[in-house]
């Protein structure tokens, strides 16, 4: 067995993420973000349009309820986030994570996330490096299985031929695959994903450390050997950590989990409340779902730009006429921006408190 095998499993400890939170990686985002909102706004404006608005109460209490969702979603990861450590996070702290943590994500290209950034948080708040490790690779799965129930729960109530627009599928991804076959491969990710970690996690974690390492070992995959174990570690760190948690636990984490993601994709449905005074709700949260899929695969900061487009590509049938790019700016107004100035007025404070009490 190598000598890589043979070492002692110990939980890697996460770099300070000064680097990353310059202000420098705040504006990129928000650069890329406007820009695209505001090509939108421009390519489709009409003085008319914005004229036939009506700023009425209804509106603006749609509008209200677009931040009461957010602040719904970000309870939900808070409730998350204590029971996961057993209470050992007051809620004032929980919030401070959960803000830190989302400005992180904010500021990480989708695919990457800023897992090892909350690590850092977590255990800056004395949560032991172990147990970080697990928390993170948990909040992780349990928003995939949340996903992975949801999908089939969608195409049931808005139906399967509702979920893709023929404009998109046919300009924005002008490939063979197509958005559909995106998607599709998207989703058996994801659940083949969340299988395999579940499984190795709850079952035999030792095995699949071992099994990871010798694929790794081959050739082609050796320079990836030293990363791919330290994976497997903290699987096994988070298999020893979950030892014992009961189905209550369980289901409090995933009940928390659903009020967040719920909420969050709820965001859209009362934004569009605010202008349209009626629409078929199922068929715009189903469509998030494909959306989130594209989104997740996005290079770009927080899907900075990305997000921008697929709101345009998906969701203009439900938009007042020529208001699309308008409505995509508020989307993002309620769901991203804030993170990023919360963020930046937070962590030098933050960083300060960790820093006086260590």
């Amino acid at each position: 067995m190598s000598q890589l095998t043979e070492q002692p499993i110990k939980p890697i400890e996460p770099k300070a993420p000064t680097k990353q939170f310059r202000i420098r990686k705040v504006l990129i985002p928000i650069i890329l973000g406007l820009a695209v909102t505001f090509y939108f706004i421009y390519k489709e404006f009409d003085a008319a349009a914005y004229n036939a608005i009506d700023w009425s109460f209804r509106a603006f209490f749609w509008l209200f309820m677009c931040l009461v969702m957010m602040a719904i979603r970000d309870i939900g990861y808070m409730i998350r986030i204590r029971i996961l450590t057993d209470k050992k996070l007051s809620w004032r702290r929980s919030f401070d994570v959960i803000m830190l943590w989302e400005f992180a994500s904010a500021l990480s290209p989708s695919v990457v996330g800023g897992s090892g950034i909350a690590m850092f948080i977590l255990n800056r708040e004395k949560i032991p490096l172990g147990k970080s490790t697990a928390i993170v690779l948990v909040t992780a799965l349990l928003d995939e299985v949340f996903y992975i129930i949801m999908v089939p729960v969608c195409i049931l109530l808005a139906g399967w031929n509702n979920l893709f627009p023929i404009e998109l599928e046919q300009s924005l991804f002008g490939i063979a695959m197509g958005i559909k076959g995106l998607f599709y491969t998207g989703y058996i990710f994801i659940f083949l994903l969340t299988f395999i970690i579940s499984i190795s996690v709850f079952v035999n974690p030792g095995a699949f450390r071992k099994v990871l390492i010798r694929i790794f070992s081959l050739p082609i995959l050796r320079r990836w050997r030293k990363k791919i174990a330290e994976v497997g570690d903290e699987v096994v760190i988070t298999s020893r950590e979950l030892k014992g948690k009961n189905l209550n636990f369980w289901a409090k984490c995933f009940a928390s989990t659903f009020l967040s993601w719920t909420a969050r994709f709820m965001v859209i449905n009362c934004l569009i409340l605010a202008f349209v005074a009626s629409a078929d709700h199922f068929i715009i949260y189903a469509r998030q779902m494909v959306m989130w899929v594209i989104m997740l695969i996005s290079p770009t900061p927080g899907s900075s730009g990305v997000a921008e487009m697929v709101f345009e590509g998906f969701l203009k049938e439900f938009t007042m006429p020529n208001l699309t790019g308008f409505q995509a700016f508020l989307w993002r107004l309620f769901s991203y921006y804030p993170y990023l100035i919360i963020g930046v007025v937070l962590f030098p404070r933050w960083l300060r408190r960790v820093l006086k009490k260590a």
